[in-house]
């Protein structure tokens, strides 16, 4: 009978409130379950870009190719080198939360403030590169056309084997271009600009240089996209409906669309979490500086946007690793 009423009371004890499971406190529980929820979202997302990519893996565009510009240093090839800077400082940010939430552990205002800074200034410089490395999406370098199959071909020398810009062989040939319209057209899709030069004017131009080759987005069995000879070229170039510049949620110069839908989306969705993270990160760099959690007697608060801050990166390392690397 006392086992019972012991047991009983023990019981009442442990769910009658006022307890912290795992000894954690209330927001940092809440914290962890925010993380779970959003770490589920994000596999969903990688999931899908993977089930999407060895559908199209024949086709698919290749990083290398994609994501070779580095600022300052035009028409030079840095495959990934921006991004894997991008990676380091942002995997850096970490260490600086961990120095500030070590030092609000021995109550060092000042080195909380310091590391929270450091932290702020390194989330800001990774949104920046990330909008950078947006634009250079976006706009595209060198430009491609498409045949009415939705393949994409691009030009490259014959003799170096490397991407040649379309401004660097079309022809001019003054004739009337209007914008389509959304009422004309396949889908009710509406051109928001005219691309820089017209079908003809790309076909022109190729057709007179004869050291120009294309490369198909097809992929060999060495992972390499394929390049036609001359005459599989010009053949090629006739089935051409649309000249592309950079890339959009309906078509990119780089291969398949989806490629550049993912792109977005994901990339985005975890700038968003960057940038949130960046503003909460402010708000309690501020809250530091007053003195809020100095009159606290702790600085828990610190602690749990640090978690966020590393699951943010943690994100980045597996999209990192499912964009670029893979």
């Amino acid at each position: 009978m006392d086992a019972t009423l012991t047991n009983q009371s023990e019981n009442e004890n442990i769910w009658g409130g006022g307890n912290k499971p795992l000894n954690a406190s209330y927001g940092k529980m809440m914290m962890w379950f925010f993380i779970v929820s959003d770490a589920l979202t994000f596999s969903g997302f990688l999931a899908a870009y993977g089930f999407s990519r060895f559908k199209y893996i024949e086709s698919w565009p290749i990083a290398d190719e994609v994501f070779n510009h580095f600022p300052f240093l035009h028409g030079v090839d840095a495959p990934m080198y921006y991004v894997a800077l991008m990676t380091f400082i942002l995997i850096f940010s970490s260490v600086t939360m961990v120095l500030a939430v070590d030092a609000g552990h021995y109550m060092k205002k000042n080195k909380v403030a310091f590391y929270m800074l450091l932290t702020i200034v390194g989330g800001a410089i990774f949104l920046g590169s990330q909008a950078w490395e947006w634009k250079n999406f976006i706009n595209g370098q060198y430009g491609a056309v498409e045949t009415r199959g939705g393949q994409i071909l691009q030009f490259v020398n014959a003799e170096t084997g490397k991407r040649v810009n379309l401004n660097s062989f079309a022809a001019s040939i003054p004739t009337d271009r209007a914008q389509h319209e959304a009422k004309n057209g396949v889908w009710y899709v509406t051109e928001s600009t005219l691309p820089t030069y017209s079908v003809e004017e790309v076909t022109a131009g190729f057709l007179a240089n004869d050291n120009l080759l294309i490369k198909t987005q097809q992929n060999d069995a060495h992972g390499h996209k394929i390049v036609l000879d001359r005459e599989d070229s010009i053949n090629k170039i006739t089935q051409a409906v649309h000249v592309v510049e950079g890339a959009n949620l309906i078509r990119n110069e780089y291969g398949s669309p989806l490629f550049a839908n993912f792109f977005f989306f994901i990339t985005g969705f975890h700038g968003f979490h960057v940038f949130t993270g960046v503003l909460i990160n402010l708000i309690i760099f501020f809250n530091v500086v007053i003195g809020t959690y100095e009159k606290r007697g702790h600085y828990e608060m610190v602690e749990k946007v640090g978690l966020y801050w590393h699951f943010v990166d943690l994100v980045w390392v597996f999209v990192f690793t499912f964009f670029y690397l893979v």
